[in-house]
């Protein structure tokens, strides 16, 4: 048999058709049968010990960032394209307001410690840069007064005070020799401590889960391990998650979401799939709102300032008021599409309802991108401007704050040039309500919501409320 020989064109076709083909056979089965989430998560650096790389003395915080920058160029540029670093939207514009307006923790009203502007010295000490006593303009233009130690150091040796610069003791030196990727603890330090305590403001962010069980989060306990930066994915130290209650409309882009990881998964009781458009996954898998730790759901700043009265972190502080919390409790379930229809701008006019709503999570029953989402209802009694009718910011800390004089009007006075708001003279209290979405306490399926706990007879969905004439199980309704 003579040998077959192929024409030269013949050949180099076949290498072209195999050179597609390959690829696509290879990638394909990978992609048919990618289906554990695990799979997806991101993959961790590997930690390089800087015990032997940082060297030098260090008196301030500065310093350290100096040093960082000498191997890490780009890194304080990038941190401060990011709103960890300006703590500021980009400017939106809003239906109720004339002129495009930024929102943020910079320049923002909330209803826990109000706000910001001329409290930067406590304020600041969640803040990832150094220098708030320079003022903002001048703080956030150096690239120097970027604090990698707050989301890099080892939290048992390094720690932030006033200002946004280091605690008062702090070894730099053995601080910055500790840096590794974040942790639980470092994310926690700010995010499980917000609004002035463990599990004040969030209900789903608390201390408990700096090591929690896999009852508690069946993510970041048991054996699964994981930490923030698996869900939020990280790139140029921007880092995916915004948070609702200081933007007005989020870009999903910029989100996390169950589905990055659960991609195309399907439960095996289709009745369950049936509700995917119109439930959230944590609807079903967050039946309970600040598990192990007590979380603030009332705050009346009315009370504040009283002499006599005994100092409790549950029930009343002098600086601060009255409080209640609560603890493995139902959330209030809203349909949510991601954004809100509504955040409090300062100077907006109060709520004619009596109520004054901080934020108010966008979705209806009929907008085809909302769900039905879970929510800690934060209900406060703060104050505002009786005559100018506008909630009012006042300065609580530092010299002639509230905290230091316990007079209203002179901490109203103080903010009127940090603000930019007038203070008129005459202040009240009035009800205000702010939502925050719960994403984290996720639990396994067989702690999920049952087809009872909604739709039974002591069912806790408010149906009426959520724009259904009744159940919609008896009637056959969107599902």
């Amino acid at each position: 048999m003579k040998n077959l020989r192929l024409p030269s064109w013949t050949l180099g076709l076949i290498g072209i058709i195999l050179l597609i083909l390959v690829p696509i056979l290879y990638f394909l089965p990978r992609a048919q049968t990618k289906n554990n989430p695990a799979d997806y998560l991101p993959e961790k650096p590997v930690h390089v010990d800087h015990s032997d790389i940082v060297q030098g003395e260090f008196t301030t915080g500065q310093d350290v960032t100096r040093a960082c920058l000498e191997c890490h160029e780009d890194a304080a540029a990038k941190v401060m394209s990011t709103t960890h670093w300006t703590w500021e939207s980009k400017e939106f514009d809003v239906p109720w307001r004339d002129e495009p307006a930024s929102i943020g923790k910079a320049n923002q009203i909330n209803n826990f410690c109000i706000g910001t502007q001329g409290n930067e010295n406590k304020c600041m000490s969640c803040h990832a840069g150094y220098g708030w006593e320079e003022g903002r303009e001048t703080q956030q233009a150096n690239p120097e007064n970027v604090d990698c130690l707050a989301c890099h150091a080892d939290t048992a040796v390094y720690g932030k005070g006033a200002f946004g610069n280091p605690a008062e003791g702090i070894d730099l030196l053995a601080a910055a020799r500790s840096v590794k990727a974040p942790t639980r603890e470092n994310c926690g330090k700010c995010h499980f401590d917000g609004g002035g305590g463990n599990g004040v403001k969030h209900g789903d962010l608390d201390e408990s889960l700096y090591f929690p069980g896999e009852s508690l989060d069946v993510h970041m306990g048991g054996e699964n391990d994981m930490l923030c930066t698996d869900c939020h994915w990280t790139e140029d130290h921007q880092v995916l998650g915004r948070l609702l209650a200081d933007n007005y409309t989020i870009d999903p882009q910029e989100q996390v979401s169950c589905e990055q990881c659960h991609v195309n998964q399907q439960h095996e009781d289709e009745r369950i799939n049936t509700h995917l458009s119109s439930v959230a996954c944590q609807t079903c898998h967050i039946p309970a709102i600040a598990l192990e730790d007590p979380t603030k759901v009332t705050w009346d700043w009315s009370q504040a300032g009283q002499d006599g009265r005994e100092d409790d972190h549950f029930t009343y502080l002098k600086i601060k008021g009255e409080f209640t919390y609560d603890k493995n409790f139902a959330p209030t379930y809203l349909w949510f599409n991601g954004s809100n229809e509504y955040r409090y701008l300062l100077g907006d006019p109060l709520g004619e309802d009596g109520i004054t709503y901080i934020n108010k999570p966008a979705g209806n029953i009929e907008d085809p991108s909302a769900k039905i989402f879970p929510f800690k209802l934060h209900i406060a009694q703060q104050p505002y401007d009786t005559v100018n009718n506008y909630l009012l910011q006042p300065v609580t800390s530092g010299e002639g704050g509230f905290w230091d004089t316990f007079d209203w009007d002179i901490a109203f006075e103080l903010a009127q040039e940090k603000t930019g708001l007038d203070y008129s003279g005459e202040y009240g209290f009035t009800t205000t309500y702010m939502y925050w979405p719960t994403t984290h306490m996720v639990q396994s399926a067989d702690q999920a919501l049952q087809c009872e706990s909604c739709h039974g007879e002591n069912g806790r969905m408010d149906w009426e409320a959520l724009g259904y004439p009744g159940d919609p199980i008896e009637w056959g309704g969107r599902k």
